[in-house]
């Protein structure tokens, strides 16, 4: 066990790496074996024996990450499963699972956390609880008339209770429940019955779809690696950036910024290769009959990479986790009236899933500012016929394009600083280096900026 234990640390050491982090990434990849041995002895077979071999496999990856704090999670599931049996899949099931879950991994952040990104048990927690949350929320729409459903609702209602055995192998399927994707009950119950293959029985045909989303993980996590020789969180903050001319600032607070993303996106796609392997990311065919895998996609790398407006991002970056917000979060206040404030909630809601530190709020702040802008500049510009004939032109429009790409490379760097950076004391350090550019431009706008905007660009009338 020394001897093991050695290795992780010079590994771990040699990629510059935590070696928690290691941990993690290699149970990540572990999902590819796992896979490969249910497609091989069980998929299309016995319901329960598919039920117990992801709870086991699960269940064990989470142990060798975290130990017997894997407890957390699984207690979570016993206390919602009864939830939902003892309450009758009612509306009073659902408030309790949210409230229950959510205090849960609050408590966890407030006792296990620290003043960095933690790799503890409170990650998967994060996972699970938006995955229990929408158990009880598909259990308790199930029992609605099927027409009061939106379109989505009725792919993922459920009209009879899970097992119980099945409820545990879903919220631990072996490659989601640690970093994610997020994906409903109903899709795992299709799997499981073996609708994804070609033929019952038969392994769904997704190896060349995983082979090739495995290779771009691991191509990006080469890149993630190769700008860490140039970049990190330590440097962003060091004299040595502030100390360099503003231009040169404002470019490496953009290559930090994919840096930062790019450790996220390299653990999506590793992940979502093994899901695809399995099977279970199955989205129907495309319109040329080949059968689409991206039924848990939580990145569209090819539009984060050409993004030329922040809803771009938004679009492509942790798609999972924001489908589950419009679908049980931002939809369900259409009472309020305003999709502002239904925005607004649902970034608030983000914000505390994530936990205490003020720069999870200070980004899901910048977030709803910055759609705000995007989407005001563009009804603005829209409504003067002039301006917006003369933005077409093919010069004008590819001068727009590559400001608007410089644009979504400084500002996403920008907007990630109190995400990844977490206290006010460093972020606001790194603000000030790059001379509060993002406060200047985002925040007077609702003020000032529109204002002077709209009496430049007076609407016009169209012919």
């Amino acid at each position: 066990m020394e001897v093991e234990i050695g290795v992780l640390e010079r590994v771990s050491n040699l990629v510059g790496s935590s070696e928690a982090g290691l941990k993690l990434l290699l149970s990540v990849l572990a999902g590819y074996p796992i896979a490969q041995i249910h497609r091989t002895y069980l998929y299309g077979r016995n319901a329960n024996y598919q039920h117990l071999y992801f709870l086991l496999s699960g269940l064990t990856l989470g142990f060798l990450n975290y130990g017997r704090d894997i407890l957390h999670p699984l207690s979570a599931v016993l206390v919602t499963y009864a939830t939902v049996v003892l309450f009758r899949r009612s509306a009073l099931s659902v408030v309790i699972t949210f409230v229950f879950n959510m205090t849960y991994l609050l408590m966890g952040y407030y006792y296990v956390g620290t003043n960095d990104y933690d790799i503890n048990w409170t990650m998967p927690q994060c996972i699970i609880v938006l995955r229990l949350i929408g158990l009880a929320f598909d259990l308790y729409d199930g029992q609605k008339p099927p027409e009061s459903l939106s379109g989505d609702g009725k792919k993922v209602a459920l009209r009879e209770m899970p097992q119980f055995l099945e409820t545990l192998g879903f919220v631990f399927f072996p490659t989601s429940f640690l970093v994610g994707p997020q994906f409903p009950l109903k899709r795992y119950q299709e799997f499981i019955e073996g609708k994804f293959g070609p033929s019952p029985g038969t392994p769904p045909q997704s190896v060349h779809a995983a082979v090739r989303r495995f290779l771009l993980g691991v191509g990006v996590l080469s890149v993630f690696l190769t700008l860490s020789q140039f970049t990190s969180d330590d440097y962003i903050m060091s004299d040595a950036f502030r100390n360099r001319g503003i231009l040169m600032r404002y470019f490496e607070l953009g290559v930090w910024g994919r840096f930062t993303l790019y450790k996220y996106i390299s653990c999506w796609l590793l992940t979502e290769g093994a899901c695809i392997l399995f099977g279970i990311t199955h989205n129907g065919v495309d319109e040329f009959g080949a059968i689409k895998w991206n039924g848990v996609e939580n990145v569209k790398v090819s539009l984060l990479e050409s993004a030329t407006e922040f809803n771009h991002y938004i679009l492509s970056f942790n798609i999972n986790t924001n489908s589950w917000v419009a679908h049980y979060v931002y939809k369900r206040l259409k009472f309020l009236g305003s999709r502002y404030y239904s925005q607004a909630i649902s970034l608030i809601f983000l914000a505390v899933w994530h936990g205490f530190h003020s720069g999870y709020y200070v980004c899901f702040a910048f977030e709803f500012i910055v759609m705000y802008l995007e989407r005001d500049v563009r009804q603005i510009v829209k409504s003067n016929q002039e301006v917006s004939k003369f933005l077409q032109r093919p010069a004008v429009s590819l001068i727009l394009t590559l400001l608007q790409r410089v644009y979504t490379f400084v500002f996403m760097g920008w907007c990630l600083l109190p995400f990844a950076l977490l206290k006010f004391e460093r972020y606001w350090l790194v603000f000030g280096s790059v001379n509060y550019v993002g406060l200047l431009f985002f925040l007077p706008y609702p003020i000032l900026y529109r204002y002077i905007l709209k009496k430049l660009l007076k609407t016009t009338k169209r012919d």
